[in-house]
């Protein structure tokens, strides 16, 4: 019989832990097989990407003379306004109305917004199938774009917005495998550090 006990670090089990390299090689394939297993069994949902080009044509609004901190203090402004907006109950209803998906679904990290500022804004939609991920950005970014160019109260009239990438979108995974595959190397590593630098064997 072997008893397991809980000891603290010495300094020879240290170099013991570096000396055993395969101590590392063996933790990291078996934590990278585990995770792959998890990887093809459970896999994370897909993500898809549609790109819209908002231009502020600020330098039709501020003179080229004033400072850039009035310009930037513009676009943060505006740029907020247009948040407000994409998330708003009366456009996430029309991504509803297209999709079945319902609001509280669509903000509860359905949706994500990305980059955004004056140039490409990417509306992202994370779902089980590659075809409901593509449906679901498309909606959002068209129901967008509408929305703007429908010149809203309290947008600036010389706002411009359009798709620069509206059909064959790009489709990924929301995590990659090789994330899955190098945290579970490290896991694996971890683990077996851990057990043979606090877990010391005696025969009972």
């Amino acid at each position: 019989m072997k008893k397991l006990m809980l000891k603290p670090p010495t300094y020879d089990s240290l170099l013991r832990l570096l000396a055993a390299w395969r101590i590392w090689v063996g933790g990291a394939i078996l934590g990278a097989a585990i995770a792959s297993m998890v990887y093809f069994i459970a896999p994370p949902p897909y993500r898809a990407q549609a790109t819209v080009l908002v231009d502020q044509n600020v330098e039709q609004v501020i003179p080229q003379e004033e400072t850039d901190l009035r310009k930037f203090n513009y676009l943060q402004r505006e740029t907020d306004k247009l948040v407000e907006i994409a998330w708003s109950d009366q456009l996430l209803s029309r991504v509803t109305a297209q999709t079945g998906i319902p609001v509280a679904k669509l903000r509860d990290g359905c949706l994500h917004l990305s980059q955004p500022s004056d140039g490409g804004w990417h509306f992202l939609a994370d779902a089980s199938t590659p075809e409901a991920a593509s449906a679901l950005a498309s909606a959002w970014a068209g129901a967008f774009v509408d929305e703007i160019q429908s010149k809203p109260a309290g947008v600036s009239a010389l706002l411009e917005v359009n798709f620069t990438q509206k059909q064959d979108l790009p489709i990924k995974r929301t995590i990659s495998m090789g994330i899955y595959v190098f945290g579970g190397a490290l896991l694996g590593i971890s683990i077996l550090a851990l057990g043979l630098l606090f877990i010391d064997w005696k025969d009972a």
